[in-house]
């Protein structure tokens, strides 16, 4: 078996750290603030969308992300913490599968942070932003992780917690779980699948079922 997971809301908290840093970039570049709702709504997807949809034009898109990301790796391994659980899911996923990671963070910080948190060497692949063209919800993400793994007769299942995941997964032709530790609502992760569990660690006892 193949277990990809999604990083934020997922297997790691970053909210703080992904809020901080986007007003640090707003008032940098001189732009009101915006609310922590609006941003917390739009989490999951590339930054460069996240700035559009919060009203940056489009050729400023581009430094407000530099200016984040500089801020964010400033932060991130003091202000992310590990979802309740999800250390121990990591470590129950790996004694029956093989595991990787497909973010739409920056590969590099997520590297960082998951060493920080002594996870990284359980996972044989991490995907992020900088890997592919097409972000989630395109299964581009999906399908450059399995190019790296040996899905030969494999059952494979995606991880996550907004419907961008599900959706990724649907468009790799991958099996799904929807986790409700993160960002998106049981109604709305309803939508695009019925395999739903409260967190990552439900997710994979249910996945080791499955093996025996």
């Amino acid at each position: 078996m193949i277990i990809l997971f999604d990083l934020d809301g997922t297997l790691i908290d970053s909210t703080d750290a992904i809020l901080e840093s986007f007003h640090h970039s707003f008032s940098k570049h001189k732009h009101d603030k915006r609310k922590d709702e609006e941003i917390k709504a739009l989490i999951g997807y590339p930054l460069d969308i996240m700035f559009e949809n919060l009203g940056i034009d489009e050729e400023e898109v581009w430094d407000m992300v530099a200016t984040y990301k500089e801020h964010y790796r400033e932060i991130s391994t003091q202000k992310t913490e590990l979802l309740k659980n999800a250390r121990e899911a990591v470590l129950l996923a790996k004694e029956f599968a093989t595991l990787g990671i497909v973010t739409t963070k920056t590969a590099r910080y997520s590297k960082e942070l998951m060493e920080y948190f002594d996870l990284m060497k359980h996972f044989e692949v991490l995907i992020g932003r900088e890997d592919v063209q097409n972000p989630k919800p395109h299964a581009e993400p999906i399908l450059k992780a399995l190019e790296k793994m040996d899905v030969k007769n494999r059952e494979i299942w995606m991880i996550g917690d907004t419907k961008l995941d599900i959706i990724a997964a649907k468009n790799a032709n991958v099996n799904s779980i929807g986790v409700l530790s993160g960002y998106e609502d049981l109604k709305s992760l309803k939508e695009f699948t019925n395999v739903i569990f409260n967190d990552v660690l439900e997710a994979t006892i249910y996945l080791q079922s499955r093996k025996k």
